[in-house]
């Protein structure tokens, strides 16, 4: 490119997707003189859903702002909490993210998951067409034009995953809600409604359950429950009371 040349910053939690001599400061950038600056800041590997403001010369502009010769542009990070207007919040995991849609279920949050691989333009369309804020560590899906939201999911760690969008997005919290496995809603049921599914020590040993009114799953207090407990009561302490949705 032969077109104006521009000065480019970015805000140090963005350096994970610039090239390492961007990642200390100002550097400079030829333009093609037609490309807005959100394409520029895009094609320099910052998915557009982890961009917030854009400085030119201290203010702020547009993504469809076009750089003129000489400018000196900041990008900066997307705003905690950050808002999502036009829905309620909800969330759409892909394939990568297992555990952590497992925990956001835990935690009442409306979590879909694909537990298959069905491709970046399905799952662009499906986060389109439920409104739900697509989660990923796949960059090249994020960049998709068909997202109705995105984030990108910054840690390879479930626990970190998990305090990551808990803080980004502040979304309500309604513990032992929602089925772990599909997403459901769970009701309070008795033992003898659900007796011919439980194993003789798990009829012996427990006296409360819950069922999922989509996919007939049935939960109790189990060996596993204390670790559950300790997730759930972290994230209640950190992020805000728990609801009683």
């Amino acid at each position: 490119m032969n077109g104006p040349k521009i000065q480019i910053s970015f805000a140090p939690g963005l350096g994970v997707f610039v090239a390492a001599e961007r990642r200390t400061g100002p550097t400079a950038v030829t333009t093609d003189g037609a490309s807005s600056l959100g394409h520029v800041v895009e094609s320099l590997g910052v998915p557009r859903t982890e961009t917030g403001r854009l400085l030119v010369d201290g203010r702020p502009v547009d993504a469809s702002h076009v750089p003129a010769a000489g400018e000196t542009v900041s990008v900066e990070g997307v705003v905690r909490p950050q808002p999502v207007p036009g829905a309620p919040l909800r969330f759409l995991l892909d394939v990568h993210l297992g555990t952590l849609a497992r925990r956001l279920r835990l935690l009442g949050v409306d979590t879909a998951y694909e537990s298959e691989d069905i491709g970046d333009p399905a799952l662009a369309a499906l986060s389109a067409r439920e409104r739900r804020v697509m989660l990923s560590r796949d960059r090249g899906l994020l960049r998709r034009r068909e997202l109705w939201a995105g984030a990108y999911v910054y840690s390879d760690r479930p626990e970190e995953q998990l305090r990551d969008v808990l803080e980004r997005f502040a979304p309500p919290l309604a513990p032992w809600t929602r089925c772990t496995a599909c997403n459901g809603r769970l009701s309070d049921t008795d033992k003898e409604a659900v007796r011919e599914r439980l194993e003789h020590g798990t009829e012996k040993t427990y006296d409360v359950f819950a069922e999922c009114v989509e996919c007939g799953r049935v939960y109790w207090r189990g060996a596993h429950h204390s670790r559950l407990e300790e997730i759930v009561a972290d994230a209640v302490r950190e992020f805000g009371t728990a609801t009683t949705s």
